[in-house]
């Protein structure tokens, strides 16, 4: 009996079993609220159609984080960080140090400024009172 030998199918130049493997290593790689997404969704990673879907649907997230810019927050940070790397402790304490000076000065001028008149009363007591009676 002859073997008949069936086409194989491929995907991106992948088989079945390859396109899956690559699914479930680029969807462990995605943040949790995308995982959730793609499930709500209806993505499987079992049977061709579900399979290349998802491979898809993983190309079009990772696309989009791709494109999606940092806020100046986070920019902000990331050279922070940067900085932090390259400065020994105790440039990073005399750094601290200055910063908070010119932060306290800063402070000074915003109060003189913009003083506060009201005076805010704050009644962290677990007990509900009448609140026309305020203890001072």
């Amino acid at each position: 009996m002859a073997k008949i030998k069936r086409k194989v199918r491929l995907f991106s130049g992948m088989g079945y079993r390859e396109v899956q493997r690559s699914n479930t290593k680029r969807q462990s790689q995605l943040p949790k609220k995308k995982r959730k997404l793609l499930k709500r969704q209806g993505h499987k990673n079992v049977g061709w159609e579900y399979v290349i879907r998802l491979y898809q649907a993983i190309n079009n997230i990772t696309a989009q984080s791709d494109l999606r810019e940092d806020t100046l927050e986070e920019l902000f940070i990331k050279a922070d960080r940067i900085g932090n790397k390259y400065q020994t402790p105790e440039e990073l304490s005399t750094f601290n140090q200055q910063f908070s000076k010119e932060v306290a000065n800063v402070s000074k001028v915003i109060d003189r400024q913009f003083p506060e008149t009201e005076i805010e009363i704050i009644n962290y007591s677990s007990q509900v009172r009448d609140s026309s009676i305020i203890p001072i």
